[in-house]
């Protein structure tokens, strides 16, 4: 199958739709939703630059498919107790690649806040997104979201999806 022929302006306000979406998901609903932002056969890997670059395929977060992105929101709901806290997430412009097949490649830089209950606002996570997205119906669907992020160093609080 491949892409529905979409002019890059077209895409570009898709993947823009996507991304707000996709934050205000995680941000402001506490990510419930978030596996629907996902293929039903996915990939999601958090890994740090280092290990990107080093060809590492192992992340602190790894999950294949819906199902495990599901399983982690139920975990985060009703297994984890951690200190109320939010994020906020701040994304650079996207960069589209050349489409192949039913696959849209996308690079997009982040920023992720996080707000504690007392109202100290920290940077908790700097990076890009390594997206592969697919047509799913008339919206956009992650086939593949790798998360790069720049720091080697990362929060033990990393229990919600950036």
């Amino acid at each position: 199958m491949s892409v529905p022929v979409l002019n890059h302006d077209r895409l570009f306000r898709l993947v823009g739709t996507f991304h707000a979406a996709y934050a205000r998901c995680i941000d402001d609903e506490g990510g419930t939703a978030w596996p629907e932002f996902f293929d039903e056969e996915c990939l999601y890997l958090v890994t740090t630059e280092d290990n990107h670059r080093a060809g590492m395929s192992a992340g602190l977060i790894y999950a294949e498919g819906r199902g495990m992105l599901k399983d982690r929101i139920t975990a985060l709901k009703e297994a984890n107790i951690y200190e109320q806290h939010g994020y906020r997430h701040l994304l650079g412009q996207p960069s589209i690649g050349v489409v192949k097949g039913d696959v849209i490649p996308v690079e997009t830089s982040f920023l992720v806040a996080r707000i504690m209950r007392t109202g100290e606002t920290s940077i908790f996570a700097t990076g890009r997104y390594l997206d592969q997205f697919v047509m799913g119906g008339d919206r956009l669907l992650l086939r593949e979201r790798r998360v790069v992020c720049d720091s080697k160093q990362i929060d033990t609080l990393l229990a919600l999806p950036l």
